[in-house]
């Protein structure tokens, strides 16, 4: 099976790159490589899995040195002529999307990259997948599509059309794209909703790794909303199981809605945050120093998955509890940071 992951320098996209590798799949991944957060976290991802800094070249195949059934680009989603030849090169079976510009709080900063990233890019990995035989698309969305829902928890079949950030709307945008793809010319499409995914080799913007830092080095942390929020933690070995398992499942005729699914990837156990702070704390052997301030503007409150549909489809079952994967996260962390 050849399939192409988008976002393998990322979190997400880094973890499953090494599942697939393990399953013996032929792998090409895919990253910009863009100055969103520390570079060099992103390319000590890529080197685990044999791709070295020294030998990428953008646009130009480089071959692992760990893994002969692994090779990697930097291109952009943006770039269509660049996105047109990598797949003339190459006859996917599945495509994989988890490469995005992501972040909520930094879209009120920069909507321009969001639109190119998860606009532009997507329509050129749709316009590139409906043109060969693809058996499956599979791309990441977002629970934060949920936006000002108040149904607890977050169903597939809830509205999701009122967005309170452009990163949401741009993942909403994404699902209706990817509907009428499937739709047109009968592509086999699955969204997947993540929830706050956690776990080594995280991304430095995100909550995790914020309060890990501020408690490492004894510097306030700021909680938005006077710590009154939940959100549904999932580690990263259960969305990647999850996701993997989905690639078997693709999407055909008899569908509800033909060769088209929307699927939640959580936990399904909701957290306070000062919960998890406090579970942080007692891994860590630290206090945090609590700077409480008020709601940010596109954030919730609350992130709560129903994950009754993958579970029905696949048997989805998260096994990680928050104790080992805050555990598991830590230690990394520390490893990384040579603390």
């Amino acid at each position: 099976m050849k399939v192409l992951v988008t976002g393998a320098a990322g979190f997400i996209g880094f973890h499953v790159v090494r599942k697939l590798l393990d399953y013996k799949w032929q792998v090409v991944g895919l990253d910009n490589i863009n100055s969103y957060y520390d570079v060099n976290l992103k390319y000590a991802r890529l080197q685990q899995c044999g791709i070295h800094r020294e030998n990428i070249i953008s646009h130009n195949e480089v071959p692992s040195s760990s893994y002969a059934n692994y090779s990697f680009y930097q291109i952009d989603l943006a770039d269509k002529e660049q996105m047109d030849e990598l797949f003339r090169n190459h006859s996917f079976e599945v495509v994989i999307n988890l490469g995005a510009q992501a972040g909520v709080r930094y879209s009120l900063e920069d909507p321009y990259t969001y639109v190119q990233s998860n606009i532009v890019g997507f329509v050129n990995l749709l316009e590139n997948c409906r043109k060969q035989d693809l058996k499956h698309f599979v791309y990441a969305s977002s629970s934060s599509v949920y936006g000002m829902n108040s149904k607890y928890p977050f169903s597939e079949d809830d509205m999701a059309d009122y967005p309170v950030s452009l990163y949401a709307a741009t993942k909403r945008s994404d699902e209706l794209m990817a509907f009428t793809y499937s739709h047109l010319y009968q592509l086999p499409c699955t969204g997947l909703r993540f929830f706050t995914v956690y776990g080594p080799w995280g991304r430095p913007d995100m909550s995790p790794m914020i309060f890990a830092d501020s408690i490492q080095k004894g510097v306030p942390l700021k909680v938005f909303n006077h710590g009154d929020m939940l959100r549904d933690f999932t580690y990263i070995d259960d969305v990647v199981d999850g996701l993997v398992s989905v690639l078997d499942y693709p999407p055909g005729v008899n569908e509800e809605k033909p060769y088209y699914r929307i699927l939640n990837i959580g936990h399904a156990d909701p957290v306070k945050l000062l919960d998890f702070i406090h579970a942080m704390e007692e891994v860590m052997g630290k206090k945090a120093k609590l700077d409480f301030q008020p709601m940010q503007a596109g954030d919730v409150t609350v992130t709560y998955a129903d994950v009754r549909h993958l579970r029905e489809l696949t048997g989805y079952q998260p096994r990680t509890s928050l104790t080992c994967g805050l555990s598991k996260f830590i230690s990394w962390y520390e490893t990384y940071y040579d603390l």
